[in-house]
């Protein structure tokens, strides 16, 4: 699993103009694949009349699943060198479409790549990036006496505290470096003399 990945800070638009061709980038976080498809064929829908509609996406943060189309461009000239610049700036978990209404000048292969690739560059720019670290999911349980001050504690040391939920005790869920989970232990029993309960959970991934 990946210590950590970069993904689109938001969802947005940015438009770019060559040789009288407009370039519209679509940018959307996507955190499935079916999520990707989702979008691609909102922006499909929403730009019926345009002469391309090409799009890239990039699943999972070892990049297990890639996608591109030319959408009738030449092959190889759009969907690809979108994916390309998915992949060299290192975004994962990300769709871009790119649309394309054409302005009576032929681009060229050449010139094609480097627009279709450049307006995912420059969305990018515009837009954002954010990493997602890595994380281990803890669960603390500990008795309503102790836990407005654990929860306080917890905050004020920075730990993120992702849920809590009060029963006949009070559970936490905290995320944390898998490397911090030993100090954390010894945290606890010290903050809480003894009397919390830890148990391990599984991994996910959170903004840093």
């Amino acid at each position: 699993m990946q210590e950590q990945y970069r993904t689109v800070a938001r969802e947005g638009v940015h438009e770019t103009e060559i040789n009288r061709s407009r370039f519209i980038c679509a940018l959307a976080p996507a955190a499935t694949e079916q999520e990707a498809q989702d979008f691609v064929a909102r922006v499909r829908k929403a730009h019926p009349t345009a002469s391309h509609n090409c799009f890239a996406y990039v699943i999972g943060a070892d990049a297990a699943v890639q996608k591109a189309s030319d959408d009738g461009e030449p092959g190889g000239t759009a969907g690809v060198p979108m994916l390309q610049m998915l992949l060299r700036r290192e975004v994962r978990y990300v769709a871009a479409v790119v649309t394309r209404y054409y302005g009576g000048v032929k681009l060229g292969a050449g010139g094609l790549i480097r627009a279709y690739g450049g307006a995912v560059g420059e969305a990018l720019d515009t837009l954002g990036t954010l990493t997602r670290q890595r994380f281990r999911l803890v669960t603390v349980t500990v008795d309503h006496q102790r836990a407005g001050k654990l929860e306080n504690d917890l905050r004020a040391t920075g730990r993120a505290v992702r849920d809590v939920r009060y029963a006949e005790a009070v559970t936490m869920e905290i995320g944390l470096p898998d490397s911090h989970v030993g100090t954390f232990r010894a945290w606890l029993a010290d903050a809480t003399a003894g009397t919390a309960r830890l148990e391990l959970g599984g991994e996910a991934y959170g903004d840093t």
